[in-house]
């Protein structure tokens, strides 16, 4: 497969994990009792209401990426510190079970003839959707990990490591480019566990 056609049939799997990811956050901060990702319009599936421009890039380019976040009030939440804990984990947890969906129809086909761009779409949809899951599961901001850490900590170092938020997207860049230039930790971790959970999911 060339790269064109590769680059083409990468996108649906992209769009769908990115956009399942957002929306399993906005159904979770929704039944926690927050409707502000309802009222903007993000509880829907269609990809382009959740697409952030470079994020879907670094995707496409890297396999790493994000979408555009879900917004939530924490002033409509019961319990912010508790529920943000959830909503944040809603979206990996829900990438998982994707790549668990997609790796159960590619055992149910395995014995159907399918032509090679198919099993690549479905392939590369199980494995963007466990890379997904397990980079935002990385305890900086502002991934998902670093709120899912803030709401495991006691309050006042949670409250401490929420202030980094404000400088979220300079210390992913640092972190992300001394993963590139020195030590592999980020890249290493997250395909251990994506070549192991995949495995996993095509030999259930």
């Amino acid at each position: 497969m060339n790269a064109i056609a590769r680059f083409a049939f990468s996108a649906p799997g992209i769009l769908l994990a990115l956009t399942v990811h957002e929306v399993a956050h906005g159904w979770a901060a929704y039944l926690l009792g927050d409707p502000t990702a309802r009222r903007a319009g993000r509880l829907t599936f269609n990809p382009l209401a959740h697409l952030d421009p470079l994020g879907t890039i670094m995707l496409f380019i890297f396999h790493f990426g994000w979408a555009r976040p879900v917004p939530v009030d924490l002033y409509n939440l019961r319990n912010p510190k508790r529920d943000m804990l959830w909503i944040s984990l809603a979206g990996p947890a829900a990438n998982v079970l994707t790549a668990f969906l997609l790796g159960r129809a590619i055992r149910l086909l395995a014995g159907i003839w399918l032509p090679d761009p198919l099993l690549f779409l479905l392939y590369f949809g199980l494995y963007i959707n466990l890379v997904l899951a397990f980079f935002n599961l990385i305890p900086v901001p502002p991934l998902d990990g670093s709120k899912v850490l803030v709401g495991l900590l006691p309050p006042e170092p949670a409250y401490r490591y929420a202030q980094l938020e404000r400088y979220g997207p300079f210390v992913l860049i640092a972190v992300l480019l001394f993963d590139q230039m020195v030590f592999p930790v980020v890249r290493g971790t997250v395909g251990f566990l994506v070549s192991h959970m995949s495995r996993g999911f095509l030999a259930f």
